[in-house]
């Protein structure tokens, strides 16, 4: 595991923008209004060649008209603590502009108790008068103090190149680890586990809000990685999760990316929330496969479709997961007892109306959500942990399935078949005709066919064809891309040869 360099302070000194100036690229929301920042971001960060995590945190301290005893403020403080114990440095932000002020303080103590190196970020530096007043913070009990500057980049250099050198070297690592080793009672030839993919899979958890997203996340890392409560729009920025899997001898790695809620349009209030959800649709962009989250209880709603649509748009693999099925199993459990009870009155109602299996539950989901009907459906609680072994299973199917290639000729006889089962209607006179086909790519697999007009592949032709591919090679949870493409005509040769044979006739 890297090293951790953690970022905290109290609430709106700067410490999201000094975050995304480090790794260089915006990934915390920065905004003016204190308390935007909740759960511990992390980003994966190289500094001369010398990798290691960088962790962004929610501020330190109650912010005007919150209560002590709310259940995000202590989430978040926990969030925190969590932060300061796995770090290998900390970076205290303040305020330079502000000075010191009690709260400033109150953080300090709390990093002096941990024994860990601590480093003063003396923010939002803009002139030299300013500078000189970054001495103040000496009376914070830490020596080395840099004036910086996050939104401009001034003197970020000098402090990431003090905090890199304070971190442990892969050596002390490497003997760290062989301690632990030793400790446990392991071998020190135990063979390593082998890697499935390098470089982590990266799969977005996505739904609208409080559907239980971060509580599938905390369950399947076994922590409280992330804040999790029941009040919607916890979640604000999309916060990756490395995790990783062993089993039988293979470790996977994988990014966990927990977003925001994504809410209708118009319900999104302010332009935190506007960002939060803009977060939530370049998770999507980003990421290997989307995890698409439903609320048992309440069942299929438009926003849910909204996002489906998003995950097609987008041409991603998808994995459906129903969670909150132990809440819904209870209740269907009462409904069938009740059923029984009409029944024996004779006071019939349809069987369709309860859905008591998974099976019910699950042809009932891809039937509403038909146009993402390539997708698993997995039923899960984060909450027993129900099923999410099985989720885990659908994730690696998928991501094996997403790298599968298909030999061009089992292709083309594939598709022939097809044509021969059900012909392309004609249009005007013309009808679509297919020559060669050739995969072009995996992940989403994309396949170009070669025709004599591209305007007659209809829609509804192209998902005959898409699904004939996927009930011959699978492809489950991936959407199936193809691109057709007009052959060039052969008229302007063939009049060639005619007047070349002409000349032939006149000489």
């Amino acid at each position: 595991m890297s090293a951790l360099i953690a970022i905290v302070g109290r609430p709106n000194v700067g410490k999201s923008a000094l975050f995304n100036r480090i790794v260089g690229r915006r990934i915390a929301i920065v905004h003016d209004q204190p308390g935007v920042t909740r759960d511990r971001i992390s980003a994966e960060a190289e500094w001369r060649g010398r990798p290691f995590t960088l962790v962004d945190t929610g501020g330190i301290g109650l912010l005007r008209r919150e209560k002590s005893d709310d259940v995000i403020v202590k989430a978040a403080l926990e969030q925190v603590e969590l932060a300061i114990e796995a770090a290998n440095v900390i970076l205290l932000v303040v305020n330079v502009q502000e000075g010191v002020v009690p709260l400033d303080r109150e953080v300090a103590q709390r990093l002096r108790k941990s024994g860990k190196p601590v480093l003063i970020a003396a923010n939002k530096v803009d002139t030299e008068r300013v500078e000189i007043d970054a001495d103040e913070f000496a009376r914070l009990g830490f020596e080395k103090i840099f004036p910086v500057s996050a939104i401009h980049g001034l003197g970020v250099e000098e402090l990431i190149n003090a905090a890199v050198a304070l971190l442990p070297t892969t050596r002390d690592a490497c003997r760290v680890a062989s301690d632990e080793n030793r400790a446990s009672g392991e071998a020190a030839a135990t063979t390593p586990p082998v890697t499935r993919h390098p470089s982590p899979l990266k799969l977005a958890i996505v739904g609208r809000p409080n559907v239980g997203k971060s509580s599938i996340i905390n369950a399947l890392t076994s922590s409280a990685r992330v804040i999790v409560t029941d009040v919607p729009g916890t979640t604000r920025d999309s916060v990756d999760v490395p995790f990783e899997v062993e089993t039988d001898g293979v470790r996977e790695k994988y990014i966990l990316i927990d977003t925001a809620g994504m809410r209708k349009t118009r319900r999104v209030n302010d332009s935190i929330e506007f960002f939060s959800v803009k977060r939530a649709e370049d998770s999507i962009e980003r990421c290997d496969i989307v995890i698409l989250v439903l609320d048992a209880e309440s069942g299929i709603l438009e926003q849910d479709k909204k996002v489906a649509d998003q995950i097609i748009e987008a041409r991603k693999a998808c994995i459906v997961v129903v969670n909150k099925w132990d809440l819904f199993d209870e209740a269907t459990r009462e409904a069938r007892e009740a059923e029984i009870g009409r029944r024996q009155k004779k006071t019939v109602r349809g069987a369709a109306d309860i859905m008591t299996t998974l099976s019910e539950f699950g042809a009932w989901v891809q039937e509403k959500l038909f146009f993402l009907d390539y997708a698993p459906v997995i039923f899960t609680s984060a909450k027993s942990g129900f099923h999410l072994d099985r989720l885990l299973e659908a994730v690696r199917y998928v991501a094996a399935q997403l790298q599968r290639k298909i030999p061009t000729s089992i292709l083309n006889r594939t598709l022939h078949d097809a044509v021969e089962r059900r012909q392309p209607v004609s249009d005007m006179g013309h009808r679509l005709k297919f020559f060669y086909a050739t995969q072009v790519r995996e992940a989403p697999p994309t396949f170009l066919l070669f025709v004599n007009r591209d305007e007659l592949f209809s829609a509804t032709y192209k998902k005959y064809l898409a699904d004939s591919l996927r009930r011959a090679f699978g492809y489950e949870g991936c959407p199936i891309v193809l691109v057709p493409k007009p052959r060039p005509k052969t008229i302007e040769p063939k009049r060639r040869n005619r007047i070349g044979n002409r000349r032939e006739r006149i000489s």
